[in-house]
């Protein structure tokens, strides 16, 4: 774990890096906004491609970025060969995970309406309040959960949580990478103010 996590720190820096200088060599001035977001962008697109794009949350990032036709340069100099972007079989693998509860939760279903005719002969079935609420709570919370994964829309339970948990540990390197990145220059700046002075 130690390991592949230094190994993602160290391609992330590598290929984020490479992206800052891509987009500062463009001869656009950029105010602070657009600075910003170009930034996240490099580091969004860096940290994808630094997981070679075997995640789904990864190439719906790269897809995304690369539907807008200014990011394409960046996008191409980062991800780098189209052997490591295929966000087709990635798509595949989980819409037919999808197809197959669906039709498991209609089997399901049938044979539960068999089961409800049997209660209805005896008597009303009693309605469990806390398991409803649990039910409505945890729906919504995927719901948002989805939001916030890249890619979560079209991902079901077992898959969402699974690429949540990536992307979480995943975004921890790339604040780590930032924070260090930003402190390093701070120390250099302080530096040369410092040799400017004496």
């Amino acid at each position: 774990m130690h390991t592949s996590s230094s190994n993602l720190k160290r391609e992330f820096l590598k290929k984020w890096v490479r992206g800052l200088q891509i987009c500062c060599s463009s001869k656009k001035e950029m105010d602070l906004q657009e600075r910003k977001k170009k930034i996240k962008l490099c580091a969004d697109i860096a940290l994808a491609s630094a997981k070679n794009a075997t995640t789904s949350w990864s190439n719906a990032l790269i897809s995304e970025a690369k539907k807008d036709g200014e990011n394409a340069i960046l996008v191409d100099n980062l991800v780098g060969p189209e052997s490591y972007f295929e966000p087709t079989k990635t798509a595949h693998r989980t819409t037919g995970n999808c197809h197959r509860r669906v039709r498991s939760k209609k089997i399901l279903k049938k044979s539960c309406n068999v089961g409800q005719r049997f209660k209805k002969k005896m008597g009303p079935p009693r309605f469990d309040l806390a398991t409803y609420v649990a039910k409505r709570l945890v729906k919504k919370r995927t719901q948002v959960l989805k939001r916030l994964v890249p890619g979560g829309e079209a991902m079901d339970e077992f898959s969402l949580i699974k690429e949540a948990l990536d992307y979480i540990l995943s975004l921890r390197v790339q604040v780590d990478v930032m924070r260090s990145f930003a402190n390093a220059t701070e120390l250099l700046n302080q530096s040369h103010v410092s040799s400017i002075v004496d």
